[in-house]
């Protein structure tokens, strides 16, 4: 029990330090293995870094980051906001509800909350703000947008999860489409509920502003192709024609023909895209390869199986149990990056859901959903802190957390419904067979 309270005390010490997290799990991982298995157990450090960094499956996430990055550098969400903003400027809170859509498509196709968030904060917020939007609904819905990357796939999050529980990651990315429409389809009823209430936080545009039918059906085709890119790369794993890796490389491909189809294919562009994949990719393999390093610590130690058996013995019953774990998750999710939250969390509970007999990708799909919530709770959530860097002056952190309160209060009400609704995130899944 002290050795269990001295991993998990220690890690938490060191995280509110503010030293980074993959250099935190790494270096806590060795010093505790030194000292407590002696000098030897240093070989195991090594051994796990090679382990994670040759996972077939994360061969994905530059490939996935890459395809993101190229489009986020063709101007796709610049098209995508105005052919939205065209076709809801007629509803109340219609340029939040446009904005809240394509923060979700963004999110798809990044796999990460950052890009949605950052790249919307730069388009429409302006925008929003001059029409007179209530402030508040314009940075919640974007921060909470953006934040629905990691569930929706092809995710990053989902990649990394299926590589730690050994779960089909194809799978993984069949589960969370539902929830994840499903938090979109909410955020947006939300909003227009809101305006329709108050309609001076969400006016509609002006008559004169408003698009023909004729320019409406003008701006469809730039909107097709990064959504079908995304259809072929789910509906390629779904049919079984190639694995996550190989549709990774399909959707790094197709994000390059479409740049070069909308003319901006550019060799600053395709530097810029790289550059940031590389930049992406290393901060996550570095936590990954902390992740297995700390994985290697707590089950090594006998960590793992003391707070295994901890949790499996509450006397809440099955659903109790798990709602434990969200619990923590959600916990966890305001202090720290969801990355690290799965590093930490997966090889505990883990061994939990198989004790109790539960279907452990329906679990790692609500775990999925929970790390996505800390993306947006207060007060330390990424992408809060992501918008304030794009907010104007005026805005001030305190207002980004009344603004996404709701958004986090919505998500955690359809995380209560698929934990009661196991079918919402099984359904799919199911039919890969």
């Amino acid at each position: 029990m002290i050795t269990a309270l001295i991993i998990v005390g220690s890690l938490l010490i060191l995280l509110m330090t503010g030293l980074p997290v993959a250099f935190a799990l790494i270096g806590l991982s060795a010093l505790l293995l030194w000292i407590l298995l002696g000098p030897t157990a240093l070989f195991m450090v090594v051994s796990s870094t090679f382990k994670q960094s040759r996972t077939e499956v994360f061969i994905a996430i530059p490939l996935f980051v890459l395809m993101a990055s190229v489009l986020q550098f063709s101007g796709i969400a610049t098209t995508l906001y105005n052919t939205m903003r065209m076709w809801t400027g007629k509803l109340q809170g219609g340029l939040a509800i446009a904005t809240t859509i394509i923060s979700a498509v963004l999110a798809a196709l990044s796999g990460i909350g950052a890009t949605a968030t950052v790249t919307m904060g730069l388009i429409a917020l302006p925008e929003m703000i001059q029409k007179k939007y209530n402030k508040n609904i314009v940075v919640g819905c974007i921060t909470a947008g953006g934040a629905l990357g990691p569930l929706i796939p092809p995710s990053n999050l989902l990649i990394i999860i299926g590589g730690y529980a050994t779960l089909s990651v194809g799978k993984l990315f069949m589960g969370g489409i539902i929830p994840g429409l499903l938090c979109t389809l909410v955020y947006c009823i939300y909003i227009w509920l809101r305006c329709k209430a108050h309609p001076e936080d969400g006016p509609p545009l002006p008559e004169e502003e408003l698009a023909s039918t004729a320019d409406k059906i003008k701006a469809i085709p730039g909107v097709i192709l990064p959504i079908l890119l995304i259809f072929l790369v789910l509906g390629g794993i779904y049919g079984g024609v190639f694995t996550p890796t190989e549709a990774a490389g399909f959707g790094a491909i197709g994000a390059i023909i479409i740049a070069a189809i909308n003319r901006r294919l550019s060799m600053p562009n395709l530097y810029q895209g790289l550059k940031l994949s590389f930049k992406v990719t290393g901060m996550i393999m570095w936590l990954v390869i902390g992740g297995g390093c700390y994985s290697t610590l707590v089950t090594c130690t006998g960590t793992a199986h003391l707070v295994s058996d901890f949790l499996a013995n509450i006397p809440f019953g099955v659903t109790g149990v798990i709602m434990v774990m969200l619990a923590i998750t959600l916990v966890l999710g305001m202090f720290i990056d969801p990355v690290a939250i799965t590093m930490i969390c997966v090889p505990v509970f883990h061994p939990v859901v198989n004790a109790l007999g539960v279907n452990d990708l329906w679990f790692m799909l609500l775990f999925a959903m929970a790390t996505c919530i800390g993306y947006i709770t207060p007060p330390f959530g990424l992408n809060i802190f992501y918008m304030k860097g794009v907010v104007p002056e005026d805005i001030h952190l305190a207002d980004i957390y009344r603004g996404v309160l709701p958004f986090c209060l919505l998500q955690i009400g359809v995380l209560i419904l698929c934990l009661f609704c196991p079918w919402l995130m099984t359904w799919l899944p199911g039919l890969i067979g």
